[in-house]
């Protein structure tokens, strides 16, 4: 049979052994807790280098060609004298003649 003192050293073994355990799960928590952080940190980390590797491949790129200066004279159009004549519809009619050639629709000059 057990004895008193076996008794209370298996029952101090298990409080001591319970302890240790809440405080490993205490410790395991706290873990966890910390690899997340740490994932949460790595997942921003990556974010940041991707965006600064982005950054660093637009700023290493060569710049875009400037476009070839306009030359001003060519870029007046020059139309041929056929061209720069105004069109029927606003041109102003031409005078109509009567037989006597007389200019009809306007004032008659009676003394010529």
């Amino acid at each position: 049979m057990a004895t008193l003192s076996s008794v209370n050293a298996l029952q101090a073994s298990v409080a001591q052994a319970e302890r240790q355990v809440r405080q490993d799960q205490v410790r395991v928590s706290q873990d966890a807790s910390r690899l997340d952080a740490s994932r949460d940190q790595l997942v921003k980390d990556r974010q940041t280098l991707s965006d600064t590797q982005r950054q660093s491949n637009q700023a290493a790129e060569p710049p875009l060609e400037a476009a070839p200066a306009v030359n001003l004279n060519s870029a007046i159009e020059k139309p041929s004298r056929a061209e720069q004549a105004l069109p029927a519809a606003l041109a102003a009619p031409k005078p109509q003649v009567n037989t006597l050639g007389q200019t009809i629709g306007k004032f008659i000059n009676v003394v010529a």
